[in-house]
């Protein structure tokens, strides 16, 4: 069987997987790939964006081995006006919990967008307060901890309302709606990752 690689836009509120959970959407809803293809990590039911499909499992290895750090850029809307003090602080890196010990994030870039990003409609859209700001804010990290974005930007005080992977080493989502797919040939996701 030939190696296959797909690039997806996972829409909000899938599950990361094929396999069926009572009530709740899964990829197998929106894309039709083979049997023995499977998602590379994950992202959060409630999160969305960029993901990579394979039956490779040396790519597998190549992405999830921490020692193999790689940049993954997230495009995080914020409850609150958030502030430059607290983008510092992610950028030095916060105390999160994971497995029920403390936790230090290491260093990353973090920057505030200084008009909202061009990101697809979400349906159902964040929660709109009208006297209350949702700014979005660029993460780009080289480690991926369970729910990390979002306990990150909950220690600063601000928590995360939607939450995007953008970017995976140098593949993007540009250009994919929520539930699209690209297939690409190994080389060309070799030479974007690695």
């Amino acid at each position: 069987m030939p190696f296959k690689y797909y690039i997806i836009y996972k829409p909000f509120q899938v599950l990361t997987r094929f396999g069926k959970e009572e009530g709740k959407a899964s990829l197998a809803d929106y894309f039709d790939v083979p049997s023995d293809v499977y998602p590379v990590g994950r992202l959060d039911y409630d999160s969305e964006g960029l993901l990579i499909l394979t039956n490779d499992k040396s790519l597998n290895h190549r992405l999830l081995d921490p020692k193999f750090a790689h940049e993954r850029e997230y495009w995080v809307q914020v409850d609150g006006a958030v502030n430059v003090e607290a983008i510092q602080q992610l950028k030095q890196g916060v105390k999160i919990s994971i497995d029920g010990k403390l936790y230090q994030t290491r260093r990353c870039q973090a920057a505030i967008f200084e008009e909202e990003p061009p990101v697809p409609e979400r349906n159902p859209p964040i929660r709109f307060r009208k006297l209350i700001p949702a700014p979005w804010i660029r993460l780009t990290l080289g480690e991926g901890k369970n729910r990390q974005v979002r306990k990150m930007t909950a220690a600063v005080g601000f928590p995360t309302l939607r939450l995007i992977r953008y970017r995976i080493a140098r593949i993007t989502v540009e250009g994919l709606e929520p539930g699209q797919m690209r297939e690409m040939e190994r080389k060309e996701i070799f030479d974007l990752l690695f």
